[in-house]
């Protein structure tokens, strides 16, 4: 006979957090939302801390190296997408790794023989204003000149002039060769008084910008996460075939951590995974595992080697699993529960394993919902698609932008390892959709707005940090006729408040 759970199988839209005593400590300066990623045993510190408690999917319509340091900037990890090949997947950690705080690599350069139109469309593609000029037009080119919006007026000059003709040439530009602090860029910037400093290498190869307005954005940007040689900490998605070939060609592109990305964790194949990365590289490399949504899930992976272990199944905004598989169960209801387990085991161990909540995320304040039952982190995709720094197109649907986002298990991302049960090397039927979701603009404004209703509710619920919530929050079960009750009601409103979008 089946085995049933007693509980049904909850949503966290079915739960309200019991505000508790909130002291004159309890303000939003005072939170902190640093949280552990990887294991680490009782009285030890992890090798590996986030900032924020964010991390954006393994998805190939959000996670690529743009997202990778816009999110690292804020003070979390993006894990870049794995349905591509080794090669490229590889370039994108590696551009990613070279990406130094306040060292900017330039996507928009032109060639000196180029004309001022090409000039202005490439500032109409991309918004700089600042252009390196190369020999060969490309970022790593020899550099010859540098154009700024200084350097010539519309009404004046002919555009098909020569960009040779009204560039500053590379002798008469201040520059400061690679390797230099930023520091010391800095104070090149304002000795100067420049907007941009060019960085060039040995050959005179250009490698990077430094820009004056960066450096109050730099200062602000308490919560970077940055490695020991100032640069940003990356993730990657890995499967359970090509492992083998994968592993070590990221770790040499410079991954700072990896996560298996699949459906269903609960396998031999992940298994076989971990123990091949513990039998290659010991604990040196960090490794997550997942998905899950039960106890003997969570202990089997927590037993095979895994540094954190991921739950969710079905409960993303383009999964059909569920409804294609009649698979998972509600996100709360599946982290209450793992949670217990990541708490029994660091009882009987002593080796504390992160757990991380993967979907289910509708409204802002699910987030806290989240971290109050036990999740240390949360994995993000349909929230992180939004934004300008995903990699997905954005397009004016019905008189509205938006932006393109489509699940790992659609026919259009054809991820049929993600969905491996060691059969045929195809996606038989598929597990996820192609959809828009409403273009949101940038991830700093969103996340830091995000972040910040997670830290006046923890202040409402008298916690100053994530592990205070998880020990001391109170929560409730709310009823249908609650759920409604909680938002406008029985009024005529004038508008859609921005700050209510789903």
């Amino acid at each position: 006979m089946a085995e049933y759970f007693k509980e049904p199988s909850r949503t966290f839209n079915e739960y309200l957090l019991i505000p508790g005593y909130s002291s004159s400590e309890c303000r939003v300066e005072n939170v902190s939302l640093k949280t552990p990623i990887v294991k680490y045993k009782k009285g030890e510190k992890p090798a590996l801390t986030m900032n924020i408690p964010l991390v954006s999917a393994v998805m190939q319509a959000v996670s690529d190296d743009r997202m990778a340091v816009a999110l690292a900037k804020e003070g979390g990890i993006s894990f870049i997408y794995g349905s591509q090949s080794i090669e490229d997947q590889a370039k994108m950690i590696a551009k990613a790794k070279s990406f130094k705080a306040g060292f900017v690599p330039s996507d928009a350069n032109i060639r000196p023989d180029q004309t001022l139109q090409d000039i202005l469309d490439l500032k109409e593609r991309t918004g700089h204003s600042t252009t390196a000029v190369t020999e060969d037009g490309t970022s790593e080119g020899k550099m010859v000149g540098l154009v700024t919006s200084r350097d010539y007026r519309i009404s004046r000059l002919d555009r098909a002039t020569k960009v040779s003709e009204f560039m500053t040439p590379f002798d008469k530009l201040i520059t400061a060769k690679e390797g230099i602090t930023l520091h010391d860029a800095n104070d090149v910037l304002w000795d100067n008084k420049l907007n941009a400093l060019p960085i060039v290498d040995d050959e005179q190869r250009f490698k990077y910008f430094v820009f004056r307005k960066d450096y109050e954005q730099h200062k602000k940007n308490v919560n970077e996460l940055l490695d020991d040689g100032k640069q940003y900490i990356v993730g990657a998605g890995i499967n359970t075939r090509d492992y083998e070939e994968r592993v070590p060609a990221l770790l040499e592109a410079g991954a700072d951590i990896i996560c298996m990305d699949s459906s269903e964790g609960y396998s031999e194949w992940q298994g076989r995974t971990l123990k091949w990365i513990r039998e290659n590289y010991g604990d040196t490399v960090k490794c997550g595992a997942g998905n899950v949504v039960d106890r003997d899930g969570f202990m089997y992976l927590a037993k095979a080697g895994a540094d954190f272990v991921k739950i969710g199944i079905g409960g993303g905004s383009i999964c059909i699993t569920r409804e294609q598989k009649g698979i998972g169960r509600g996100q709360a209801s599946a982290v209450q529960d793992v949670a217990k387990a990541r708490d029994d085991y660091f009882k009987e161990t002593g080796v504390y394993i992160p757990i991380c909540s993967d979907g289910g995320i509708v409204y802002d304040y699910h987030m806290t919902l989240a971290l109050a039952m036990g999740a240390d982190f949360l994995m993000l995709g349909r929230y992180f698609a939004r934004f300008d720094e995903s990699p997905s197109a954005k397009l004016m649907v019905n008189g509205n932008y938006v932006k393109e986002y489509w699940g790992e298990g659609s026919n259009r991302a054809r991820n049929w390892q993600r969905y491996d049960l060691g059969g045929d090397k195809k996606l038989s039927f598929e597990e996820g959709v192609d959809s828009y979701v409403p273009y949101a603009g940038s991830l700093s404004t969103n996340v830091r707005q995000s972040l910040q209703k997670v830290k006046s509710t923890m202040c409402n619920c008298g916690c100053t940090s994530i592990k205070e919530l998880q020990q001391n929050s109170k929560m409730t079960l709310v009823s249908a006729t609650s759920i409604v009750e909680g938002g406008a009601h029985d009024v005529i409103k004038k508008d859609v408040s921005s700050n209510s979008s789903r």
